[in-house]
């Protein structure tokens, strides 16, 4: 699938417009290109400051903003990367705790296609090279990259090896990239993406990870162990119990903290993300206060994960009596922890309402079975812009999963008009792809900052 952005401003639509045009238009693997990018520029990937690297199928990037709420609860200024974004590039690139701003933007990004113009690089590799070049140019105390696509060879992993390495939750998705056949690599899906994604255990890191089947357990442990790597595994090296509507995170090695956490981050999966996080942040030295582990748990928000959208343009035109959701889970992995909060929240007394869109090469079947005991409801609405299952078919396989109640529109107003016209629930998700959460976003003028 090609990289998607836009800029209201001119001269960064300028560059991302040159680099549409320059990249092939899809996401490659390998690090040849990067790396060559990266050489031209002076490697600024060697020059950053502590860094935490984060893995995972799903959670990654909730992983990374809790860590990122911790470190700063502490007075520590941090750079990260993250990806995808939902309505503005500029979220990819944060520095020292603030967005970058388009005119160092619109100048990083002319400055790496001018040296590698001649490469054909993707728009990851691109955009990485000049997100690393501004983390070498501005100081700060720590930088938390998140892998863009799976990870041994994904363009982040260029990075010399990080304090801490982080794999989060763990599943089966961009299986064409992922799942190539290749020699020498595991054959079993589950475990083939273990492997790949533990590719950015490096010597002289130290891993935190959650809990996972045995057999993917294996694969992580054995790479870990060649790097020479100490792991520290969910369950074993730390865990979360829950407490309330709280957790308490405890370490027989690292110490537990202090005090119960709560999490402004709706379901339980988010307590095991943030328990990552609390783990790869005492794996760093200088280690943060309890105190900071309390203030940045609870003040972590990253936007599209199970958010209730506030006052706004789309929000206006329902009776006022819906709570509407967004939430950009679009594979298995994610539609189990999806299915698991809406049984205990959201669907616990009536079934939600879902709008949905979802890419061409998402599971539309496997994702609606495991939803549908919790939906009332469907509207399916295309995607502009990106390839995506047509609403006539999503309207298919929603019956056929046991929605009767299964329709099409031609957008996400008209969808959510039609589902407030007749006999509204009262609490309607907009789901199946973060570009159609990031859709939701801008429409309701809540801008992620």
């Amino acid at each position: 699938m090609a990289d998607h952005a836009h800029s209201s401003d001119p001269a960064v639509q300028a560059q991302l417009d040159r680099l549409a045009a320059l990249s092939p238009g899809r996401d490659i693997l390998g690090l040849e290109r990067i790396a060559e990018i990266c050489a031209r520029l002076g490697n600024p990937q060697e020059r950053l400051p502590r860094t935490f690297h984060v893995a995972g199928t799903n959670g990654k990037g909730s992983t990374c903003a809790f860590l990122r709420a911790i470190l700063e609860a502490g007075g520590r200024r941090v750079h990260s990367y993250t990806s995808p974004h939902l309505v503005r590039f500029n979220e990819r690139i944060r520095l020292a705790g603030t967005l970058i701003d388009d005119e160092l933007l619109a100048s990083l990004l002319e400055e790496v296609l001018d040296i590698a113009a001649d490469l054909h690089a993707s728009f990851f590799e691109v955009t990485t090279a000049a997100a690393f070049l501004a983390f070498a140019r501005t100081p700060a105390d720590d930088c938390i990259i998140e892998v863009g696509l799976g990870g041994r060879l994904d363009a982040t992993n260029i990075i010399p090896a990080p304090a801490v390495c982080g794999i989060a939750s763990l599943g089966i998705d961009h299986e064409a990239f992922l799942l190539a056949p290749e020699a020498g690599t595991p054959q079993e899906p589950a475990t083939r993406i273990a492997w790949e994604k533990a590719g950015i255990i490096k010597p002289g890191t130290r891993v935190a990870t959650l809990s996972y089947p045995p057999a993917v357990t294996d694969i992580i442990a054995a790479r870990a162990s060649a790097a020479g790597a100490p792991l520290f595994l969910e369950g074993s090296g730390w865990q979360v119990d829950p407490e309330g509507d709280g957790f308490r995170w405890s370490s027989a090695s690292l110490g537990a903290v202090g005090e119960a956490l709560f999490p402004r981050m709706a379901g339980p999966h988010q307590r095991r993300n943030a328990g990552l996080a609390i783990a790869m942040s005492r794996l760093a030295e200088p280690r943060p206060a309890d105190a900071d582990i309390v203030r940045g748990i609870a003040g972590t928000f990253w936007p599209g994960r199970m958010q209730l959208l506030g006052s706004g343009p789309l929000t206006a035109a329902m009776s006022g009596e819906q709570n509407i959701w967004i939430d950009g889970g679009h594979n298995l992995d994610a539609a189990l922890q999806l299915a698991d909060f809406l049984g205990q929240t959201l669907a616990r007394r009536e079934p939600v309402d879902l709008v949905l869109g979802m890419l061409a090469n998402k599971d539309v079947a496997g994702f609606l079975a495991l939803l549908a005991p919790h939906v009332g409801r469907l509207v399916a609405v295309p995607i502009p812009g990106h390839e995506h299952h047509a609403p006539a078919d999503l309207v298919r396989i929603a019956r056929d999963s046991g929605i009767v109640q299964a329709s099409a529109q031609g957008d996400l107003p008209s969808a959510l008009r039609a589902l407030a016209a007749d006999s509204p629930a009262r609490n309607i998700l907009i789901g199946g792809s973060l570009y159609l959460v990031g859709q939701a976003l801008e429409l309701n003028e809540e801008f992620p900052s």
